[in-house]
């Protein structure tokens, strides 16, 4: 059992998750909000990369968004992992991470029914869970590097 890690790290493990869930959250339910429509430097930051956008891909893309939730999937697909390999096997930990961080994407699809101005995009689901699978996949290698040697291989 070299895959459990003390009960520490598992606690603050999972309370990374539990966070990053909320700021996910967060970020969804404030959309069209003065967190990206305001005057402050998260705002300013948004229309800046909004003007970019216009400029090279034209006025009706919408990359930012897709980005944004690439981005927060890979970081949620990592601490998924994270929180899982102290319970089980590396590898067993990094799919089901993927598959978790993915169903967080479908109800973060189902919750935009409710935000006003916002509807669900099964495309955002899907770079939600390509970017799991990444967050996973960079999990895997860094943490199967970091315990070569000491865990036998049928643990990892």
């Amino acid at each position: 059992m070299g895959y459990l890690k003390s009960k520490r790290f598992t606690i603050l493990s999972w309370l990374a998750v539990a966070a990053w869930a909320v700021f996910i959250f967060c970020m969804s339910a404030n959309t069209g909000s003065d967190l990206n429509q305001g005057t402050g430097l998260l705002s300013h930051l948004y229309q800046a990369l909004k003007e970019l956008q216009a400029h090279i891909l034209g006025p009706e893309a919408d990359a930012i968004n897709s980005i944004a939730h690439f981005c927060e999937y890979t970081v949620f697909g990592a601490l998924w992992a994270n929180a899982l390999r102290c319970h089980m096997p590396l590898r067993r930990a990094c799919a089901l991470a993927v598959a978790c961080a993915s169903l967080y994407g479908v109800t973060d699809e189902f919750h935009q029914l409710f935000v006003p101005g916002r509807m669900c995009d099964p495309v955002d689901w899907a770079v939600d869970t390509a970017g799991a699978a990444l967050g996973s996949g960079i999990a895997f290698f860094l943490l199967s590097r970091r315990l070569e040697g000491r865990v036998p291989n049928d643990a990892r």
